[in-house]
Formats: C-alpha cells, sequence, structure tokens
C-alpha cells in the first residue's frame, strides 16, 4: 500500500513539473516533501533502492570518465579553492543572518556555523550527472571537468566522515588496492558475455558487489568504490553499451533518491525561510568555480558552463548535518534546513541549467577574453577547413554516414566528436575528426567563416543535444542544408518544426534498409532460370 501511495506521487509529480516546463526530478522532490508533511508511513526498501541507484549512476560515470582528468590542475587546484573560499563566504554570509537575528543562526557557534558553511560548499553528484546525461554533456571538456571535481569533492567527503565520528576506515582498508590488478580478470570475463541480460547483470553485479559492498566492508563510502569500478573498466570496448543498458533501471532507481530527500519532517516557516535565505550563496559559489576555471586558462564559455552546472548543493549536505547534529556540533534543526536548502537548490538550478548554454553564452563578457595562444590546448577553438559536409556526433550512426558520404559520394567529410577517446580511435581509422562541442556557439562561427560547408548532419545519440546544436546553426547564420536523426515520431516533428531539411527517423529508416538489402540479397542469388528469376514460368509455384 505504501509503495503504491509513494509511485503515485512520484508520477503526478513528474506530471506537474513536466507540465511547468522543469526537469521531473523537481516534482520528486515536491512529492516527497508532501508526503514528509503528511507523514505518510515510509515503505519498507526505500533507502535501499535510494542507494542502489546513487551507486548505478556513480559506476556509469566512471564507465564515462578518464581517470587522467583527476591530475589536471584545473580539477584538484580549482576544486580545492573553491572548497576554501566557499566555505568562507558561506561562514561570512551566516554571520551577516545572525546579526540579523534568526534564532537558529544566532545562537549557533562559530564552529557550528562553519560546519554549515563547509556543508553548503559541495555540489550534488547525482543532480550534476543527471543535468549532463539530459545535454549528453558527460563527456564533453567542461562535462569532465565537473565531474572532476565532484569526484575530488567525494574524496573530500571521505575523509570528514571519518574525522568528524563516521565509520573509520578498517585497517585493512589499504588492500582495496589490489581491485587494481584486479580489473584485468574483469576484463577477461567481461570478453565472454554476451550482450543480453548476463550483460546488465554483471554490471550491476560489480557495481553493487565488488565497488559498494566491498568498500562499505572496508569502512570506506561505497558510493566511491562504485565509481572507482567505472573507471578501471572505461577502456574495455563494451564500456558504453553497458552504461546504456544500465540508464533505465538506474533513472528509475533514483526516483526513489530524490523522492527521499524529502522526508527529513514537517518543516515550519521559519526553517523554510532560512533555506530561502541560504541560496543566496549559490550566485558567489557560481562566481568563484568560473573565476578560478578561467584563471586555469578556460574558456570564458567553459568556465561559466561548469559553474552553472555545478551551481546547487549537494545531499552531502544532508549528511554533514546529520553528523555534526549525532555530535552535538549543530542543532538537530539544520537538518530539515539543510534538507530544504538542498532541494530548493535543485530546483532553481533546474530552472537556469534549462538555458544554461545560453546563459553561459551571455554571462562570457563578464570576464577578459583569453588568446587562443594562452587557452588550455583542449579549449582552443577549432576550423572545419574547406569541408564540404560536417556529421556530428561519430557513434556507429555518424561514423556510417561519414563513411558512405566520404566513399560513397565523394564528398569531403569532417566529423566531429567531444568524446576524447571515440575521437582518437576514429582518427587512427583514417577519420578527420574534430573534438569539439557541437552546441557551442563559437564553433558554429567557425562554421560559418569557412563558408565551404554544404550540409550538416545531425547524428548525435541524444535528441536534446541535436536540437541545441540545431538552433546553433541557425543562430550563427548556417544556410547550407541540416539532415538530422531521431528515434521518436515526435523528435522527428520537433527537429522539423526548428528548421531540419531532413529528419529520418532511426528505426523506420532502419527498416527500410533492411528490406531493400534483402531484396537486393535475394535478387543477387537468383540467376536466370531460377523458379523466381527472371526466366522462371509464369504462375510457376515455387519448388
Amino acid at each position: 500500500m505504501e509503495l503504491g501511495l509513494y509511485l503515485l506521487a512520484a508520477v503526478l509529480g513528474g506530471l506537474l513539473a513536466t507540465a511547468i516546463r522543469l526537469p521531473p526530478l523537481v516534482g520528486y522532490l515536491g512529492a516527497g516533501f508532501a508526503l514528509g508533511a503528511l507523514d505518510a508511513p515510509e515503505p519498507a526498501g526505500l533507502d535501499q533502492i535510494a542507494e542502489l541507484g546513487v551507486v548505478l549512476l556513480l559506476f556509469a560515470i566512471g564507465l564515462k570518465l578518464d581517470a587522467r582528468t583527476l591530475l589536471r590542475r584545473e580539477i584538484w587546484l580549482a576544486g580545492g579553492v573553491h572548497m576554501v573560499l566557499s566555505t568562507a563566504v558561506g561562514l561570512g554570509f551566516l554571520g551577516l543572518l545572525a546579526v540579523a537575528g534568526p534564532a537558529l543562526v544566532a545562537d549557533e557557534p562559530v564552529g557550528g556555523l562553519a560546519l554549515v558553511g563547509f556543508a553548503l560548499s559541495f555540489s550534488s553528484t547525482v543532480f550534476v550527472v543527471k543535468v549532463l546525461e539530459d545535454r549528453s554533456d558527460t563527456t564533453t571538456l567542461y562535462g569532465r571537468i565537473a565531474v572532476g571535481l565532484l569526484v575530488l569533492q567525494d574524496v573530500v567527503a571521505v575523509v570528514f566522515m571519518a574525522l568528524a565520528g563516521g565509520e573509520v576506515p578498517h585497517v585493512w582498508a589499504p588492500a582495496l588496492v589490489l581491485v587494481v590488478p584486479g580489473a584485468w580478470l574483469l576484463h577477461r570475463v567481461w570478453d565472454r558475455i554476451g550482450h543480453g541480460e548476463l550483460h546488465a547483470l554483471f554490471g550491476v553485479t560489480v557495481a553493487v558487489a565488488l565497488g559498494w559492498g566491498l568498500f562499505e566492508a572496508a569502512g570506506v563510502h561505497g558510493e566511491l568504490g562504485a565509481l572507482l569500478m567505472g573507471i578501471l573498466l572505461a577502456k574495455h570496448p563494451g564500456a558504453s553499451e553497458l552504461s546504456r543498458s544500465l540508464m533505465t533501471f538506474k533513472d528509475l532507481m533514483l526516483v526513489a533518491f530524490f523522492v527521499q530527500i524529502g522526508l527529513h519532517g514537517r518543516p515550519d516557516l521559519a526553517d523554510l525561510l532560512l533555506a530561502v535565505a541560504l541560496l543566496a550563496v549559490l550566485p558567489v559559489q557560481v562566481a568563484l568555480y568560473a573565476v578560478l576555471l578561467w584563471a586555469m586558462r578556460l574558456r570564458r564559455r567553459t568556465a561559466f558552463l561548469t559553474g552553472l552546472v555545478l551551481g546547487n548543493f549537494s545531499e552531502f549536505g544532508i549528511i554533514v548535518a546529520v553528523v555534526g547534529a549525532s555530535v552535538g556540533l549543530l542543532d538537530e534543526r539544520w537538518v530539515m534546513v539543510i534538507s530544504l536548502a538542498v532541494a530548493l537548490s535543485f530546483a532553481v538550478s533546474a530552472l537556469v541549467n534549462r538555458r544554461g548554454v545560453e546563459l553561459a553564452s551571455r554571462m562570457v563578457g563578464l570576464l577578459p577574453h583569453h588568446s587562443t595562444a594562452q587557452l588550455h590546448p583542449d579549449d582552443r577553438l577549432v576550423d572545419v577547413g574547406r569541408s564540404d559536409v560536417l556529421v556530428l556526433g561519430l557513434g556507429r550512426i555518424g561514423a556510417a554516414t561519414y563513411a558512405q558520404l566520404r566513399d560513397g559520394y565523394g564528398l569531403s567529410v569532417v566529423g566531429v566528436e567531444h568524446d576524447p577517446l571515440r575521437a582518437g580511435e576514429l582518427a587512427a581509422q583514417g577519420f578527420d575528426v574534430l573534438r569539439a562541442d557541437a552546441t557551442d556557439v563559437e564553433f558554429w562561427g567557425r562554421v560559418e567563416r569557412a563558408g565551404r560547408v554544404q550540409m550538416v548532419v545531425l547524428a548525435m545519440p541524444f535528441h536534446n543535444a541535436n536540437l541545441i546544436a540545431l538552433a546553433r546553426l541557425h543562430a550563427a547564420g548556417f544556410t547550407g542544408k541540416v539532415a538530422a536523426v531521431a528515434r521518436y515520431d515526435d523528435d522527428v516533428a520537433e527537429l522539423r518544426r526548428h528548421g531540419a531539411d531532413a529528419v529520418f527517423h532511426l528505426y523506420g529508416s532502419a527498416g527500410t534498409a533492411l528490406a531493400d538489402q534483402a531484396a537486393e540479397t535475394l535478387l543477387h542469388r537468383e540467376a536466370p532460370g531460377h523458379p523466381h528469376g527472371p526466366d522462371a514460368a509464369p504462375g510457376r509455384a515455387p519448388g
């Protein structure tokens, strides 16, 4: 009965959020707070389902993450400095609120306020990765930087939990380094697994049993273990397929996570007002991220995109409040206040990031411009040269389109791919590949200046990415033809409404191509005199 009530509330919340053009997860959060306010009984196992969703999410992140990203200075230096400055900003803001008179703030000692400021310095891994996945931006430069900063924060969280009275790692925890050479065995096992349900089961088992379970048993955060197992398996050829196969299962589990955030009691008006006031810290945190990353020689657009997507509070802040309250460092009411602040930050960040690309493009004037020679090597602008056709997204569909246009029609083709691993593989196979972000308006300015490009093919795997690229094309004044691929009928209609000249339904086109190939095979096999060949007698039944 309780489970049915929670499912119904989640669906209604998601529908309401979608109706007002917000991400469904905002509706899930609202459903959780509504159920909490009504003192609805929590169904058994909700915590475990939510935990499993987070574990699978982090494992999927690891499957797409290049571990070398974490060693870059724009991660460890910018991330470390931001955490210190953000904690100081939070403490200063809470000090101002204490002067204004809220009892909860005024009665809290400086150490407690510093702990709240520290809790608010983290960004939500779950929320940020969900936004990146919806945009198909997980492997873009700003997406990789954002994920790297989140991983750094997760490491700091583990250290904090150990020092603040949380579970201390066991003496044998250093033995966990054996999972690194053990990954070789997992790769060999994976090579023998097919593409059915065993494939997905293998991924879930590695994430939950070896990642989360083994690390939890050692007194280390299991979420960090799931992320690490994903990173260790990321170089396997089947990593992308495994990530896709876990996507629906993971998304359903995460509904429980967002609903659960609201189940921390019934807030009063004072708690709500204080939580709303804490949101004033977010713009400062976004600005700090942007300035620090710009100082690392990243483009202004990249810096602002990263700052905007990280502009939210983390569910880790709730854990900090719980730990602080349990050891007497914080009043227990802070658990409710920070829970509300986290949920509200998700709603605000969802609204902001719905137009994040446009906002970042408008905000670039707030920082000085770097010359091309000064820019980070991975963030320099690219030129499409004198190509006839651009293919955006070089997955299986995009790569096949590229090859046919080049080899079958003799056109000069350039592929655009933001995944560095995929771009490197195709370049080794003779493809002319540019590592670039197809949603970047400055990139499309280069396309316009190239002058010769006659057609752009939108072959990225996510519909939203193709829509953004199409908008960027029009904004840059591109006058050539645009072809696109879509999975669903409503996606086909939307692309056409936004100006695509040709849209191919992925499944419908696959059926047509299969029929053509089948007929060609049949006609090629049948020589004259065959019962179905051109010399067959009229009306003769097949033998």
